[in-house]
């Protein structure tokens, strides 16, 4: 096929369902790397082909397959966190939590349920009921099917109804995920500076936040999920610009340059025992590596996504880049993992979800990470931040450049 311009090259290039490897030839070694830094494939050459060596990475994008051998990426196929394994099962409606916090709201003195926030001070309460819709596109949305769920407090209250998000409104999330490839597109610094600003935000909010999720999770949850939500968006904030790529040094005149792509659309299942805690560590790694995303929240509490989406909508965030459907996990999953444009699926639900986000998620290879109905401590930032959710939010492209005469 003949082409006019590079990007009509990468159009063609990429106009496929496979993506194992490519190669570039050019005089101009500028313009080589700039096609290869935007072709869809797990190795490229430029202005040579069919190099390999244990010590680079060998694997290909989207049908071709995500496994990866040989390099750091290959060894980490077969590795996962020692604590991960001695991880108890997580049951269903059970909050992993409930020993470390009450699950129970505790009253203030001399305040009512509805007046008092996690810290014990009081606000009053609002005179009138909030309406959450859901965030797709940047913008809020009445869900397709025009029918809410109710949410309830521990002590059975009816706290308000979220909207009963259906298959439309996950499509409809995929395509603003979709369009909005300038995400990835942003230096890390900027995506950084995004992230800051989001916490910056949530820290302004943590007073009215932490007091309506008291009623779902407690005062002391509640306080300490908001507060550690700030301190992990501030995290993942400063890892955008610094979870970097490699490059290798195989026995060839080559080096190879070990890229860490974001993967592209990616839908989460967001874990049950901690409505905001729980949402920002998995949704956080995955924006900050450029990832667009599509999150189910918590079923406990999905209103939470209201005070969500007010926070992103301040914080510079571009339509699209993150888009939240609420709705029963068992109904929008199905829909998430066999979605075709759906490139990866997160799933920290019970372990029969897990199975059923890998069974689902065949039809086009999605990379799919789960809890495998594990618990996790999300309070504790050395199991539930860090390199092994970035390691999930990237996937590594081999660029071989060769060098000498």
């Amino acid at each position: 096929m003949t082409f006019r311009t590079p990007s009509e090259a990468v159009e063609l290039a990429n106009n496929t369902a496979y993506g194992l490897a490519a190669c570039v030839w050019s005089e101009s070694v500028n313009v080589a790397l700039h096609v290869a830094a935007q072709l869809k494939a797990g190795v490229v050459w430029v202005n040579c082909t069919n190099m390999f060596d244990a010590s680079c990475g060998f694997g290909g994008y989207r049908e071709s397959g995500y496994g990866r051998e040989g390099g750091r990426e290959g060894l980490l196929e077969y590795m996962e966190p020692e604590w991960f394994s001695k991880a108890p099962m997580l049951a269903k409606e059970f909050s992993v939590l409930s020993s470390q916090f009450s699950a129970k709201p505790q009253a203030t003195a001399g305040a009512t349920e509805g007046d008092r926030d996690a810290r014990g001070l009081t606000e009053p309460s609002p005179a009138i009921d909030r309406t959450v819709k859901l965030y797709i596109g940047g913008k809020q949305a009445r869900p397709d099917s025009g029918y809410s769920m109710e949410v309830r407090a521990a002590d059975g209250r009816l706290l308000g109804e979220a909207p009963l998000g259906n298959r439309k409104d996950i499509r409809n999330a995929v395509e603003a995920a979709r369009k909005a490839s300038a995400w990835a597109k942003a230096t890390a610094h900027n995506r950084a500076q995004v992230l800051y600003y989001c916490a910056e935000n949530l820290s302004q909010r943590r007073a009215e936040i932490a007091r309506r999720l008291a009623a779902v999770v407690g005062d002391k949850q509640a306080a300490a999920e908001v507060e550690d939500g700030i301190e992990r968006i501030f995290s993942y904030a400063a890892w955008a610009d610094k979870f970097a790529g490699a490059v290798h040094n195989p026995p060839f005149r080559n080096i190879a340059i070990a890229m860490n792509e974001a993967i592209g659309t990616v839908g989460i299942i967001c874990p049950r025992e901690a409505p905001l805690l729980g949402f920002i560590s998995v949704v956080m790694p995955l924006l900050a590596m450029g990832n667009t995303v599509i999150a189910v929240p918590s079923e406990a509490y999905p209103l939470i996504a209201g005070d969500l989406y007010q926070v992103f909508d301040t914080s510079d965030l571009p339509g699209g880049a993150l888009n939240i459907v609420t709705g029963y996990v068992s109904q929008l999953l199905k829909t998430l993992a066999e979605h075709d444009d759906v490139d990866a699926i997160w799933s920290f639900a019970d372990e029969a979800s897990a199975a059923a986000a890998k069974a689902m998620s065949v039809g086009n290879l999605k990379q799919v990470f789960t809890n495998e109905g594990r618990a996790i401590d999300w309070f504790d930032p050395k199991v539930a931040e860090g390199r092994w959710f970035l390691e999930h939010s990237v996937q590594v492209k081999n660029v071989w450049v060769p060098y000498g005469e």
